[in-house]
Order: structure tokens, then sequence, then C-alpha cells
């Protein structure tokens, strides 16, 4: 069982990070324990997930590593990511699962599946 993903973030993104991880997917931002806190970033939870982005000083946004959000409503969260100005690609490659790939508020990778019912 996985108890959170982590994703890096450049110095001082918290603002877009929140912009992004809260009002754009709904996510609630959870508080860090101090001593992990002064380093920076911001840790979410919701929708049956954990995610912790951490300031990376040398950041380079991950393209090809992702997290597989797995979703309801495929349809509301790309209407919701092309609303906010992201793109939205759908890709019928994955046998049994409706998907899409988009990205964060630093270009890092996100994919959103849902089940073929």
């Amino acid at each position: 069982m996985i108890h959170h993903v982590q994703l890096a973030c450049p110095p001082g993104s918290e603002d877009a990070l929140r912009a992004f991880y809260s009002d754009v997917l709904g996510f609630e931002e959870i508080a860090k324990p101090p001593v992990l806190a002064a380093r920076g970033g911001c840790w979410f939870r919701g929708h049956g997930i954990e995610l912790h982005i951490g300031v990376e000083q040398d950041f380079r946004p991950a393209r090809k590593a992702h997290p597989g959000l797995l979703v309801d409503n495929l349809d509301v969260w790309a209407a919701r990511l092309s609303t906010a100005g992201y793109d939205v690609a759908f890709d019928d490659d994955f046998p049994g699962m409706r998907r899409f790939y988009s990205q964060d508020c630093h270009g890092n990778r996100l994919e959103f599946l849902q089940p073929l019912t």
C-alpha cells in the first residue's frame, strides 16, 4: 500500500502549488511537520491519495515518471484542467481504462485514469 507520492518543485513556488492542487484539483493542503515545513514545499490530501511536493534546488519537471490518479468522472477532471489552461491529452493505449495526461503548474506529468465499465 502506498502512503504518498512525492513530486518536486522549484524553491519559492508554494503559492503556485496551492493554486493548482487546491484550487484546480480540489485537494486539501495538510500541515507538514515543523522540521519538514522548514524545507519548503507543500503536502496535499484528497481523492484517495496524498501528494507531497518537495523543493528541489536544481528542479526539473518529471516528464515521464508520474502518479497515476484513479478518478471517477474522467471528463469532469479533463474539463477542470482545460478550463484552468492546462493541456489534456487523451490516450486509448491502456486496455480497460480511459485516461489522459496533463501536467501540474511546474510541468510535472500527471495521469488520470478511469476504468471502463
